[in-house]
């Protein structure tokens, strides 16, 4: 958000109400790559119906309230270890099999 726009939200003395990836990522303290991993796992949802390469874009009072619920960011924190242990797993998976081969003489 740039200067000029967080001042006029200020004087506003309410946030927006829509929150880009990054804004919510900073919201839920998490990296902006994990809220695409999140919304696969259906845990959040982005308003309307935009297609897959499109900017995604979520409610700001909705992030809020889920952002209050200890049950749902064990839930997130639990999405995103997963997603990172599926990548790492088939990371090493494909490198394991280089290592194992015998080296050719």
């Amino acid at each position: 958000m740039r200067d000029d726009e967080f001042r006029f939200l200020s004087l506003l003395g309410k946030g927006p109400a829509r929150l880009d990836v990054e804004q919510v990522a900073w919201l839920l303290g998490c990296q902006a790559h994990d809220v695409p991993v999140l919304v696969r796992a259906r845990l959040l949802k982005p308003l309307g119906n935009p297609p897959p390469n499109a900017r995604k874009l979520f409610a700001a009072d909705e992030v809020l309230e889920l952002s209050r619920d200890k049950s749902w960011l064990n839930k997130i924190s639990n999405a995103i270890h997963e997603s990172w242990r599926k990548k790492n797993r088939s990371r090493t998976a494909g490198t394991a099999g280089i290592l194992e081969q015998p080296l050719a003489a």
